[in-house]
């Protein structure tokens, strides 16, 4: 059975790594991964922005878009 534990606080984690070592359990930490796909896709965006192909819009100008 597999027990998953979300948001624990940084002081709390020795607590629970001990029990849990104590009563035998395995602790495995799982990172999440993302598409590498998406990743440089992000990764191309921000390089043409700091390279000046961005471009500026007014609050306005977005607010219009979303119409």
């Amino acid at each position: 059975m597999d027990f998953i534990l979300k948001n624990v606080k940084k002081k709390d984690f020795p607590v629970l790594k001990s029990l849990a070592k104590s009563l035998g359990f395995e602790i495995i930490k799982q990172e999440k991964s993302y598409n590498p796909e998406f990743v440089k896709e992000i990764l191309e965006a921000e390089q043409s922005i700091k390279d000046g192909k961005g471009i500026k819009m007014t609050m306005e100008e977005i607010r219009a878009l979303c119409k």
